[in-house]
């Protein structure tokens, strides 16, 4: 039976890797937009310090809510949030369960670790932005794999599985929120032409979906244009994409069955996927989706306290 303190820091190493992977392609989503949408418009930077809940810490620190300011404390910052601190999180969680993971996988966790403590303050520039979140997307990814493919399925590695899932439906709601928010504050003044947002929303779900990696994807199932409800409906419900909330779901509870006193935390799985599958997406987009997704959030922090409960120390 595996020791409930190492249970807890493999469940959280899991959760701060995904969580810095997607906090990466978050800030990517909102510096691409930048390049593709017209000259002067103006984004809502304020939306990514609620999107990450991070909102009254940021408030905190900065009285404005500009892009450098945000990058800042999303990326570099010693704050307990930002994605620097969330791969030291990783590493120390890692160091002290190093003997149970393969040695590669703890090897590349700390290169990534030092690589963002070297280079971070530099891609608060837009600049050298693209370059380091590619790289920490794509380091993400290779510690995945190399979890995924050198690890015994014992119950460290149903944690660990645990541990991302729950995290990657959590995120996957919330960037679904960026398309949902007021992201475009103004559009650039054309003389005689009322502003208007609507030519510009499909640019903005593009972005969206190729921040999950799910561009492709949703065309091969979705093969009429590009639109909100179709984008919302494939990154919450779609149950063979990986990083759809649905998908997330079913394979915690997958995990679950492999797990001794699971059935507290399979009742709350159970609900939130019961809550997931009884949203209207297309009534939701003209009114109350910010609410139900919130309400998505509630039933997975629940879920997260029902696995504290039941496996950690407290």
């Amino acid at each position: 039976m595996l020791l409930s303190r190492v249970a807890e820091r493999v469940y959280w190493q899991a959760r701060y890797l995904e969580r810095v992977e997607n906090t990466a392609r978050l800030l990517n989503v909102f510096s691409t937009l930048l390049m593709d949408l017209p000259k002067g418009t103006k984004l809502g930077w304020h939306s990514l310090v609620e999107i990450t809940g991070t909102d009254k810490a940021f408030a905190e620190r900065y009285k404005q809510e500009s892009e450098r300011n945000v990058m800042r404390f999303l990326l570099a910052e010693r704050n307990g949030y930002s994605i620097l601190d969330n791969l030291a999180m990783t590493r120390e969680n890692a160091r002290t369960t190093r003997e149970i993971m393969p040695t590669e996988a703890f090897e590349m966790i700390n290169d990534l670790y030092y690589l963002a403590r070297e280079k971070a303050d530099a891609a608060v520039a837009r600049g050298p932005r693209h370059e380091f979140l590619d790289q920490v997307i794509s380091d993400c990814q290779q510690i995945t794999g190399l979890l995924g493919g050198c690890m015994s399925r014992d119950e460290a590695y149903s944690f660990i599985r645990l541990g991302r899932s729950l995290e990657r439906a959590d995120m996957t709601t919330r960037i679904v929120d960026v398309g949902t928010g007021s992201l475009l504050e103004s559009l650039p003044n054309v003389p005689g032409e009322p502003q208007n947002q609507a030519p510009f929303e499909g640019i903005l779900w593009m972005n969206i979906l190729r921040s999950l990696s799910a561009y492709q994807m949703y065309r091969q199932h979705v093969r009429e244009r590009i639109s909100g409800e179709d984008v919302v409906n494939f990154l919450l419900k779609d149950e063979q994409f990986p990083r759809a909330t649905a998908h997330n779901l079913t394979t915690m509870n997958k995990v679950l069955k492999k797990l001794p006193r699971s059935s507290k935390v399979k009742w709350q799985v159970d609900r939130t996927r019961r809550l997931l599958g009884d949203g209207d997406i297309e009534k939701l987009l003209n009114k109350g989706l910010l609410k139900y997704i919130d309400e998505l959030q509630k039933s997975l922090a629940a879920t997260h306290a029902k696995i504290a409960n039941t496996w950690f120390l407290h």
